[in-house]
């Protein structure tokens, strides 16, 4: 079949084959520390620039809504704080110390583009319950207990090559942090979220295909697609609340780089059919679409 010529105005980053700018390439941009930092990133993640080379056009989507955004610093986080700020939405934006750069460096781009948008953080270890439960008493004390919105975003993983080697400690943090956090965030937040409101998990592609190095992480982004789906048939029709899953596959990120070894590096992006890494403008995008009332009819679903 041939080849249909790219438009000139593509990014690089979005063209089949990208693999980072420099010769190094992703595999040689590996970071020692998790979560990752962005801001020490060689290739930055693009956060509001589309496939068109141009920046994301607001349209007031989510003037009016209070958003809660775990894990807001960095990555698909970071990228949806931004989308959000340019809809009008409210923000409480939840990080951890260590990533206290990233967030200064989010709070500071939101406040040169976004200046009318109002926004608050907040520091919360998510494996701890009591630090996730006083993450909701904070927002909903900053919304005076209206929240529209709740992105359950934060999560981590560690790649392992075999499961004899998997650490309990790990697998017990790992659960912590990517499906007991949202278990107990969303439940001190339900009551708190009015008729309308949107309730959205990141989960992941991996529990559709199996990564044989990520057991763990896999697992607990299952069962937050159970949880999405049993969730949602819930509380749609009696409390109006939708709950919808994104899924993403291969996302240019910090926490990639720190967490997954040369081998998976070296083929991160290039072995999908698109054929590259994605960004996390291109999530955040599903996101915005699951958070407004353009998707007033979709619920209990994957994306």
């Amino acid at each position: 079949m041939a080849q249909v010529p790219i438009p000139a105005n593509t990014p690089e980053q979005y063209r089949p084959g990208w693999m980072g700018s420099t010769d190094k390439k992703m595999a040689g941009q590996m970071q020692e520390n998790i979560p990752g930092l962005q801001h020490d990133m060689v290739d930055q993640p693009l956060d509001d620039i589309l496939v068109n080379g141009e920046k994301y056009k607001a349209a007031g989507k989510l003037v009016g809504k209070n958003a809660v955004i775990t894990g807001a610093d960095s990555g698909i986080g970071r990228a949806t704080a931004i989308l959000f700020a340019y809809e009008g939405a409210s923000l409480l934006l939840h990080y951890v110390k260590e990533e206290q750069e990233d967030m200064d460096k989010l709070t500071a781009y939101i406040k040169e583009k976004s200046p009318s948008t109002k926004f608050e953080t907040a520091i919360a270890d998510l494996s701890n319950k009591a630090e996730c439960y006083a993450l909701a008493e904070k927002a909903k004390q900053v919304f005076n207990g209206k929240i529209d919105i709740l992105f359950n975003n934060a999560g981590t993983q560690n790649e392992v090559e075999s499961l004899v080697d998997l650490k309990d400690e790990q697998w017990e943090y790992v659960f912590q942090t990517n499906i007991h956090a949202i278990f107990y965030l969303t439940k001190a937040l339900l009551p708190s979220m009015p008729w309308g409101s949107s309730i959205i998990n990141n989960a992941s592609i991996n529990p559709f295909v199996g990564h044989p190095k990520l057991v763990d992480y896999t697992s607990t982004k299952g069962a937050i697609v159970g949880f999405t789906r049993a969730l949602s048939n819930q509380v749609v029709k009696e409390k109006g609340i939708r709950v919808n899953a994104i899924c993403p596959g291969p996302i240019l990120t910090p926490l990639v780089l720190a967490t997954m070894g040369k081998e998976s590096l070296e083929s991160f992006g290039v072995s999908t059919a698109i054929g590259r890494p994605g960004q996390p403008v291109e999530c955040a995008t599903c996101v915005v679409f699951l958070a407004s009332y353009d998707s007033t009819y979709v619920t209990a679903q994957c994306m």
